[in-house]
């Protein structure tokens, strides 16, 4: 695996070192590893969040009430069993 240098200060690398020490990771690059993996995840859900607001937008405003909104939810919702 190629490896990578980064700069870091004393805060952070202590700040590394104790999450290390700590038991939650094995050694440095785990941790970095893991806040790579959970910055794609960010990203993804973003774009995601992205596309579904796009296309809320795209699809006009409604002409339903707020009342028929709230009655259509509450009828999904016992559908599912959630309510």
């Amino acid at each position: 695996m190629p490896s990578m240098s980064v700069s870091l200060s004393d805060k952070m690398r202590g700040f590394i070192k104790s999450r290390v020490e700590g038991g939650d990771y094995h050694n440095e690059s785990e941790y970095i590893r893991d806040l790579v993996r959970r910055d794609q995840e960010r990203l993804k859900h973003e774009d995601a969040l992205e596309a579904e607001l796009d296309a809320a937008e795209a699809s006009g405003i409604s002409d339903r009430t707020l009342p028929d909104i709230m009655k259509a939810v509450k009828e999904r919702l016992k559908a599912n069993g959630r309510l």
